[in-house]
């Protein structure tokens, strides 16, 4: 149940069609874990928390700096050189206490990524290092989790949905991240943001568009973004949404897992 200041708060979702007051209490059973408390964790933890997800993890090993600032909107001056994950649960604190948050200051790795997501009803990840996505989309594979995944660019930004567990339509099996991205690009070829840069909006863009997606995972409202990338083009304000298929070569849900 809602309190008088829960329904005031939550009003403009519970009149909302498609979402409305059963939609409003998914969202607060809800238990959502975010890797990744940067440039698209900052707004992706802002509209998880105001939309009233009842539990938010937060996976962030680092500390915030000054130039972090220019992007990461969730922190501000004062908190330079204090963990993001403290900072963080600060923020949602003072944003909406209704909010339960667990924060984890640690770095997510095959060896603990499966407690870690598995702990969850949702995960979001919005790492910046292909070690991080490819472990957290295994894991997520084998806790039958879904995944939103988003990664940025200089000028350019990506975003998919994964139900790798499930079977689609046509009764072929959803794809996997490996069935999208079957190895990482080699060590060097992509520039990290300190070296090339990256443009802080692109960063909100994305980060509140990984929002939406969650919160569609929940609810259930609209249709969603299993087997579809979203490409983003910040230098012409283009967006488009191609369709990637279940690959049987892929390691995880493969012909030749099922055959072993």
């Amino acid at each position: 149940m809602f309190s008088p200041k829960e329904i005031e708060r939550y009003a403009r979702h519970i009149v909302l069609h498609g979402v409305g007051g059963p939609g409003q209490q998914k969202l607060k059973a809800a238990r959502v874990l975010v890797i990744g408390a940067g440039g698209l964790g900052s707004p992706l933890l802002q509209y998880l928390t105001a939309a009233g997800v009842g539990e938010i993890g937060i996976v962030d090993d680092d500390e915030v700096s000054l130039s972090n600032l220019q992007r990461q909107v969730l922190y501000g001056t004062a908190d330079i050189g204090r963990a993001k994950v403290e900072s963080a649960s600060a923020a949602i604190a003072r944003l909406n206490p209704h909010v339960k948050v667990t924060a984890l200051h640690a770095r997510l790795t095959r060896d603990n990524a499966r407690a870690m997501a598995g702990a969850f009803d949702v995960v979001a990840d919005g790492s910046d290092n292909f070690v991080t996505r490819y472990a957290v989309s295994d894991a997520c594979f084998y806790e039958r989790r879904p995944l939103v995944t988003a990664a940025v660019g200089v000028f350019d930004g990506s975003l998919t949905v994964l139900r790798p567990y499930e079977k689609g339509p046509s009764g072929e099996p959803n794809p996997t991240y490996r069935c999208l991205y079957p190895e990482p690009p080699p060590e060097g070829t992509v520039p990290v943001c300190s070296e090339a840069g990256v443009l802080g909006a692109l960063t909100g863009i994305l980060g509140a568009m990984m929002a939406l997606e969650v919160l569609r995972e929940i609810v259930g409202f609209g249709e969603g973004l299993v087997g579809k990338l979203v490409l983003v083009d910040a230098l012409n304000m283009r967006f488009e949404t191609l369709r990637y298929r279940w690959d049987p070569a892929n390691p995880l849900n493969g012909t030749a897992t099922a055959a072993s």
